[in-house]
């Protein structure tokens, strides 16, 4: 992968986040100067990477939409069910990648979806699970084992993150 297409990668997953207020509108700012550095351009990324934290809160719900849009981007509403299974998929690579520990992601996942979402139901039991280990058979690795498998397996599903022409 090209660090112009990473970068375009970085920029959705970190918007897909947003919508759904699982990071700050700055951290959309810096995605945005991030993913100029590597080589995306249009108009309202440019802007949007200008925005100061201040400027972040109430310029980035304008923005981030014009500059996917102007990317080829999908961009997802707070409501949209592609969008709530976009985090789900983000926040399974970052386990992948390091940055989330198996309960962190069992827990995230289940508080924010809880066992409304299909895609994430069988992370949502898992954190059940992590709630009555000292109960049940199965050990804290086990689980750790079993939710890092499942992200495994969500990671890299789903649709894709382009637009289709029109």
């Amino acid at each position: 992968m090209s660090p112009i297409e990473a970068a375009a990668d970085d920029l959705h997953d970190l918007a897909a986040l947003w919508s759904v207020g699982e990071v700050r509108a700055h951290d959309v700012v810096e995605a945005a100067c991030a993913a100029l550095v590597a080589g995306l351009d249009s108009p309202a990324l440019r802007i949007l990477a200008g925005c100061t934290r201040t400027e972040a809160e109430y310029e980035v719900p304008g923005l981030l939409p014009a500059a996917l849009d102007e990317l080829g981007l999908v961009f997802h509403h707070r409501d949209d069910a592609d969008g709530r299974e976009a985090v789900v998929r983000v926040l399974a690579r970052g386990l992948l990648a390091g940055r989330l520990t198996p309960r962190e992601l069992a827990s995230r996942v289940h508080r924010r979806f809880g066992h409304q979402l299909p895609l994430a139901e069988r992370l949502a039991e898992l954190d059940d699970a992590y709630d009555t280990v000292a109960y049940g058979d199965r050990t804290p690795a086990q689980l750790d084992a079993e939710v890092t498998a499942e992200a495994g397996r969500l990671a890299h599903g789903g649709p894709d993150r382009r637009r289709a022409p029109q």
